[in-house]
């Protein structure tokens, strides 16, 4: 109840408006406190959240007015916590653990000595803290299972015991990430970058299969992916509620993009969200690709894929804005882009470009989606400018009530011409994979104006 309300809360900011962490933070918590829904102690919990919330931006940044802790009377910039007695605990414990390969304790290592927030803490868990280890299914090239870790991940830091406590028993998902032992040096630096930079938002954390000595990843257990999320919800969202959810995943790239790296693989099956909480994560950057994948070849969900990633395998930071284009287009018609069978028609049809618009599209919406899908990337937005667009569309649904109406201009399939076989052809090749695609043409925009062909949607 306090996280959804921190997150109802969040929804509200008008970046404009409150453009400090400061004005947020002071936002956020008047809200919280105003929130009839709540009682004196999830108001309590709400607001301690965003304190952490708060310390954790004024870490990551460096920025904020200091004080000394009681403890190791070291200038520390968070008020609820002290960040270097945080990391001091962490290296203690040091010789307490190994997940027997040098390479990967120096890796979680080093992101512990970089942790901003005692709840957010990339580690190692042995395979026996895991319980009711279920498999669930294949994603591209890790097996998927879900769990419960015992004693769950770290949470507070109690500063009167000096130690870190943790959450308690809680529902995880598990990826099993095959041939790591065997997997080159470009691999292991990526997946280097990639923990690192969970270190700065969602946390990772891993653990090693004791039976085949696969390592897997640990990560939040979320209700459902964005796909399944529109299958079931898009007629009650309103355009503030999608406006939200495309800002948010915009939110995460940027975060990405910062750190002078590129996600390659961002479709709506990898943007997490929760229906009590309404989180948005965004998730399985650069770990699950195959480690020995061949260097004339891509790896991706293909409607999502770049049209120059997919004629001449160049990933950039404007790929990932390719990606997000698709994104937008998706959660405004309810329904994934390029609904066909995942071969080389529908690679031809990436490179031909996207045309349609569904009705009742905000105009800047629709400008902002053209642009991030413009054939020739470096006339897309960078991740900078697109995250400052989104949130001044964001800031005017904030402020217009009376454009807060649902959209459902798509109610049924029949709209797009949509078969339930082409429909379960989608869903059958929604998971990424490896492809190859020789002598395909340059990428072009499609024709201003032309109506979408129904072989679109045809597979």
């Amino acid at each position: 109840m306090a996280l959804a309300a921190c997150i109802r809360a969040h929804k509200l900011i008008d970046f404009n408006t409150h453009n400090t962490i400061e004005k947020q933070n002071h936002f956020l918590q008047k809200t919280i406190l105003a929130d009839k829904s709540l009682t004196k102690k999830e108001k309590s919990v709400a607001i301690n959240l965003i304190k952490k919330y708060y310390d954790c931006c004024k870490v990551l940044n460096n920025i904020g007015t200091k004080r000394i802790c009681e403890n190791c009377y070291d200038e520390c910039l968070a008020m609820s916590y002290c960040e270097h007695c945080i990391r001091n605990y962490l290296k203690t414990n040091f010789s307490n653990w190994t997940s027997g390969n040098n390479d990967i304790d120096n890796l979680i290592q080093q992101c512990q000595m970089e942790t901003p927030t005692p709840n957010g803490i990339v580690e190692w868990i042995p395979h026996n803290n895991l319980q009711d280890i279920k498999y669930l299914t294949k994603g591209g090239f890790s097996e998927i299972y879900t769990a419960y870790w015992i004693d769950g991940q770290y949470d507070e830091w109690v500063s009167k015991e000096k130690r870190i406590k943790r959450r308690g028993k809680q529902k995880v998902v598990l990826k099993k990430l095959k041939n790591i032992e065997s997997a080159n040096r470009t691999w292991f630096e990526e997946g280097k970058f990639h923990l690192s930079i969970n270190n700065k938002s969602e946390n990772i954390v891993l653990t090693k299969d004791p039976s085949d000595g696969n390592y897997m990843l640990v990560i939040h257990r979320l209700d459902m992916d964005l796909k399944s999320y529109l299958q079931q919800s898009y007629n009650k969202l309103t355009w503030k509620e999608k406006i939200y959810i495309i800002k948010a995943i915009i939110d995460a790239i940027y975060i990405i993009h910062e750190e002078n790296a590129i996600h390659r693989d961002l479709h709506s099956g990898n943007v997490l969200f929760s229906h009590s909480s309404q989180l948005v994560l965004v998730s399985d950057f650069g770990f699950c690709g195959p480690s020995n994948k061949q260097p004339n070849s891509i790896y991706g969900n293909l409607p999502y894929i770049a049209p120059e990633v997919v004629s001449k395998m160049e990933y950039s930071f404007a790929s990932d804005i390719y990606s997000i284009g698709m994104l937008m287009w998706e959660i405004s018609s309810g329904q994934p882009p390029f609904i066909c069978k995942h071969n080389y028609d529908l690679a031809i049809k990436i490179i031909n470009g996207m045309t349609k618009i569904i009705q009742g599209t905000p105009l800047e919406y629709k400008e902002l989606m053209e642009r991030c899908w413009d054939a020739d990337p470096t006339k897309r937005p960078d991740i900078t400018t697109l995250r400052k667009e989104i949130r001044k569309i964001h800031s005017y649904y904030l402020n217009n009530e009376e454009q807060q109406i649902i959209s459902n201009d798509l109610q049924s399939n029949t709209r797009f011409n949509i078969t339930s076989s082409s429909i379960n052809s989608f869903f059958e090749n929604i998971s990424s994979r490896v492809y190859s695609f020789k002598d395909l043409p340059e990428p072009r925009n499609a024709t201003k104006g032309k109506k979408l062909s129904i072989d679109y949607y045809k597979s």
